[in-house]
């Protein structure tokens, strides 16, 4: 099987309201320990819980590791200006040695439009102005020059490697986004066959290499080699609150 095994960091709650904030040393160099294959960081400016700022935790987290995968699970790429945007993460990619993979998505419903009006977007261009980011931001990270919306050339310096990019979302839109943009596409809690069947719909709307899945929280009941025949590169553990048992039950899980 090799279906890799990813875990969030203790950052920020799956639920409205329950914060989990831990130690994100300790956490990552533990994963690293124990054999898992990737540690990720959400995203937000204003949540409905507590959160940490994604791309220090994950600056911290590459700094204490030398092998795992870092990534951004998911960046809510429209919140920033984009050339902001690439230059975190190639900066990112710098101070890891290249280990990021950058998850994208237009954000989760149940934390409401507060961080969004908070940071000056409009709530319903979120989907827009993720799609305008994308054009550019391979290119932005790369350091090539890249004319911005309102015309302004920009080009970050130092550029880096382009690391994966995996676009999150089950609408029609985050399809068409993923197929257009992305290296992967990202789910929460789908079955194998609901997976197999988004991805064929994915797939259908480009001629390149068939794109694979990550998915958060996999159905428990459901084993791992069923998800790796639906299409499935990368799972996600959720929490519970207490990240060390976490880790140790996805540890023996990938064993």
């Amino acid at each position: 099987m090799t279906v890799e095994i990813g875990v969030i960091l203790p950052t920020s709650s799956p639920e409205p309201g329950r914060a989990i904030l831990g130690d994100v040393r300790a956490s990552a160099r533990f994963a690293e320990e124990i054999g898992l294959d990737s540690v990720w960081s959400t995203d937000h400016l204003i949540a409905s819980a507590p959160m940490l700022d994604s791309s220090v935790v994950l600056a911290t987290a590459a700094a204490v590791t030398e092998r795992i995968t870092v990534g951004f699970n998911v960046m809510l790429l429209a919140l920033r200006p984009v050339a902001w945007a690439a230059k975190q993460v190639s900066t990112l990619q710098h101070v890891s040695g290249n280990r990021i993979v950058l998850g994208v998505g237009t954000g989760n419903p149940a934390h409401g439009d507060i961080g969004w009006r908070a940071a000056g977007v409009p709530y319903a261009d979120r989907g827009r102005l993720t799609d305008k980011a994308l054009a550019v931001l391979p290119e932005l990270v790369a350091g090539k020059a890249v004319t911005l919306a309102d015309g302004t050339e920009a080009a970050i310096a130092p550029g880096a490697d382009v690391p994966p990019i995996v676009v999150a979302g089950n609408g029609k839109a985050a399809f068409r986004r993923a197929a257009r943009y992305a290296d992967g596409w990202a789910t929460i809690a789908l079955s194998p066959d609901e997976v197999a069947a988004a991805l064929d719909r994915i797939n259908e709307q480009h001629d390149r290499a068939p794109l694979k899945a990550t998915v958060v929280a996999p159905r428990p009941d459901v084993p791992l080699e069923a998800y790796e025949a639906a299409g499935v590169e990368r799972v996600i553990l959720p929490p519970t609150g207490d990240w060390r048992r976490d880790y140790e039950n996805a540890a023996e899980l990938r064993r």
